[in-house]
């Protein structure tokens, strides 16, 4: 069932549909990110890496760079394989504000300047927040998967 974490409505209607993820060459090691955007029949693929950096920060990178690509407010499904993406958007991330950016064994959220920067672009647009399960054959999963370890190979 899809997540939802709602803030701002595209006047137009139209849907922004987003799918994205992060690779990691070990944890930590040289990270790489893809994201494919859809709309209106267009399509565009981004992608990049850094290192050293984590596979949790390259899905979230994902995210960040895909919304960032967006010029306005719009209604977004976004879909990844990132549980850790989902559900610290959809369950998470209110208890960790609440909470002074601790998590439940109160230390500090790992990654919070990600997390803080992908609420700011969140919260410019109504996102559907989707998890598919990896290297399950969903197409647009595989190819994010190949754009970030392919950019993996531009690190270093």
């Amino acid at each position: 069932m899809p997540a939802k974490r709602e803030t701002k409505q595209d006047q137009s209607g139209e849907v922004v549909e987003i799918f994205c993820d992060g690779a990691c060459s070990g944890n930590p090691g040289p990270g790489g990110y893809g994201a494919i955007l859809r709309c209106q029949g267009r399509t565009k693929e981004i992608s990049g890496g850094e290192t050293p950096t984590t596979n949790n920060r390259m899905e979230l990178t994902a995210a960040i760079e895909a919304l960032r690509q967006l010029t306005r407010p719009c209604r977004v499904i976004l879909t990844t394989d990132s549980q850790y993406l989902v559900k610290g958007m959809t369950e998470w991330i209110t208890g960790w504000q609440r909470k002074g950016w601790q998590n439940s064994k109160k230390e500090p959220v790992v990654n919070r300047d990600l997390w803080e920067t992908l609420l700011e672009l969140a919260q410019r647009h109504a996102i559907e927040w989707r998890w598919v399960r990896g290297h399950n054959g969903h197409s647009e999963n595989e190819r994010c998967d190949t754009l970030a370890r392919e950019a993996i190979g531009t690190q270093g």
